[in-house]
């Protein structure tokens, strides 16, 4: 026989609710009243929010303070030649102050385009305590006039300010002791040029062994200043034929300072 379908009056045949399935349906229906009961709590904050922005009042312990940016660092001050050189004192940092007479710094424009950097004092120098004053610095004085510019529009000092004895080359940890003092007076300066004049000049600030003849002539960078090495004038003295090539040098730097190359 087919099966016959339950129908509405079929109930005694369909399975009896027992106890646990009304237990379930007595905590649905409270799960829902909680429920109803949160949604009108919350509904109810927020239209009582509402008013009170409404009214013209914040709720500031709520709302997060707007974060301040941090002020600016105060850019550093530029040093000026005067305060390098008190700083530096009666300096004893290396050896050569054992045997010398005075500290040659430098002298010169403190805003020149334009810093010579020889290898270190000698005996004039020395005496005078001025850069370049002997038959070398006469010479530097005319290449100086050649680009048609003075010596009190450039800056002039050297790698090492205290004279070596008998004029030989400045030791590494000499050229060290020096080199805080030099680089601050660049740096004080800004030159758009640097020339160093000399084998020992070139080399200790470009620190290379390369020789002066494969440097000279060639653009380097030194402390965000254009660097140019060049024989020094007492080499010129002793090899007059070389100087068509310092010339070719100054030619280069004259270009440099009138923009026309970089």
């Amino acid at each position: 026989m087919p099966s016959k379908e339950p129908d509405a009056d079929d109930s005694a045949v369909l399975p009896e609710r027992g106890a646990g399935g009304a237990s379930r349906a007595k905590s649905e229906a409270s799960t829902k009243d909680d429920r109803s009961f949160v949604f009108e709590q919350i509904r109810e904050r927020l239209l009582f929010y509402g008013s009170l922005t409404s009214l013209g009042f914040s709720r500031e312990t709520e709302v997060e303070a707007p974060k301040q940016k941090p002020a600016p660092a105060a850019p550093a001050r530029n040093e000026t030649l005067e305060e390098i050189r008190a700083d530096l004192g009666e300096c004893t940092r290396c050896r050569l102050s054992e045997k010398r007479t005075t500290i040659v710094f430098g002298v010169g424009n403190p805003k020149a385009e334009l810093m010579f950097i020889g290898e270190g004092p000698g005996h004039e120098e020395d005496r005078q305590g001025l850069p370049f004053v002997g038959a070398a610095g006469q010479l530097l004085t005319k290449i100086i006039q050649a680009i048609d510019l003075t010596r009190e529009q450039v800056y002039i000092a050297n790698v090492v300010k205290c004279r070596p004895p008998n004029n030989r080359e400045p030791e590494p940890d000499e050229v060290e002791a020096c080199r805080p003092f030099l680089d601050r007076q660049i740096d004080a300066v800004r030159p758009k040029v640097i020339c160093a004049l000399g084998r020992v000049s070139a080399l200790n600030l470009l620190r290379t062994d390369e020789g002066i003849t494969r440097l000279r002539g060639r653009i380097f960078s030194y402390r965000g200043c254009k660097l140019v090495p060049t024989y020094h004038p007492a080499f010129l003295l002793r090899n007059p034929g070389k100087k068509r090539e310092c010339w070719d040098d100054m030619k280069l730097i004259r270009r440099l300072l009138q923009g026309a190359e970089s």
